[in-house]
């Protein structure tokens, strides 16, 4: 049985950097996590996607970021268990919590911080009758390595944050970069819509509104999508990759099952230190909701720093809790 004072279930950025935050009250953790490394989304998903809104940062690549919270918590000697869910919750005789996960490994601690982020998540996908058939044969719906994409034809799907960031991106690598939306406003960063829409001016990239792809052909591998647009009707684009950015559709798996008060498979939360309607347990980042709530990395180290407030005075209700300054004492001298 692996024993800490607060369970971080989620080693994604959040779920990192509350081991900073508890190891400056010299609360232990341990992360438990399904995938296979630490980093969430910011690993799996898009570690060579560039943030733009860390402090102190003006870009910082998802991965280089997961990388700099690792050398930050490095002192605090977080433990990990990765490639594992957390299956069941339970109480002991001592008012501890128990989780196991689903590869049987045991689990206690006082405090629980929930930081899965989305939760078990999947792509939206289009509905395009064949797009089984190309799926890693010309279409993802993830972008791991922009460097995949250099000097090939690139069809990017959707109006959000990430479907525009991409295209900014990819415009310098791929040697042809085409989005299609379906709209002709768009629902991301009013930065970057204006960069893409600079980006088309300048002829870097192809915008086309008021579109969708609706079919795909090819032999074997992807060859080319079919647009279908609002006034000029259907036609051809040829190309070597479709991305479909539709975003991710979260699930929370088994925590949903915990007893947890949840509204759109979000965890309702106070905010006065990210508490959940059970005792002891917390939840921080994109997983929680309450009113007013970013779902912004930035925002949860923010709830982060207040929840370890919170369970440190659950395991020493006796104890006077003062702020120190980092910039006083350094890492060292707490």
């Amino acid at each position: 049985m692996i024993q800490t004072d607060i369970l971080i279930i989620g080693a994604g950025p959040v779920g990192l950097f509350t081991v900073f935050e508890a190891g400056l009250l010299k609360l232990r953790c341990h992360l438990i996590d399904s995938l296979p490394q630490a980093g969430g989304q910011c690993s799996e998903i898009y570690p060579k996607k560039p943030i733009y809104d860390i402090p102190g940062y003006p870009s910082i690549l998802a991965g280089e970021l997961i990388d700099k919270l690792q050398e930050q918590i490095a002192p605090f000697k977080p433990g990990f268990t990765l490639g594992e869910r957390a299956q069941i919750i339970q109480k002991d005789d001592q008012g501890q919590f128990v989780v196991t996960t689903n590869k049987g490994t045991i689990h206690r601690a006082p405090n629980i911080a929930i930081a899965g982020g989305l939760g078990c998540f999947e792509p939206r996908k289009p509905p395009i009758s064949n797009i089984s058939d190309f799926e890693d044969k010309g279409v993802e719906y993830i972008i791991k390595d922009p460097e995949f994409y250099r000097d090939k034809k690139v069809v990017v799907s959707g109006g959000g944050d990430s479907a525009l960031d991409w295209t900014i991106f990819l415009s310098d690598v791929a040697s042809e970069v085409s989005l299609v939306h379906r709209r002709e406003g768009f629902r991301g960063a009013l930065d970057s819509v204006e960069k893409v829409m600079e980006l088309s001016k300048t002829g870097k990239i192809n915008l086309i509104t008021s579109a969708e792809v609706v079919g795909l052909n090819g032999k074997g591998s992807l060859e080319e999508v079919v647009i279908k647009h609002k006034e000029k009707g259907e036609f051809n684009k040829h190309t070597d990759h479709f991305v479909p950015l539709f975003g991710l559709s979260p699930k929370l798996g088994p925590i949903g099952e915990w007893g947890l008060n949840i509204t759109r498979n979000a965890i309702e939360v106070n905010t006065f230190d990210y508490s959940t309607n059970i005792e002891g347990v917390y939840a921080i980042g994109d997983i929680n909701t309450y009113p007013g709530k970013l779902k912004l990395i930035l925002c949860g180290f923010h709830e982060a720093t207040l929840m370890v407030q919170s369970a440190f005075k659950r395991i020493y209700p006796d104890k006077n809790l003062v702020l120190k300054y980092t910039t006083v004492n350094g890492v060292n001298g707490f």
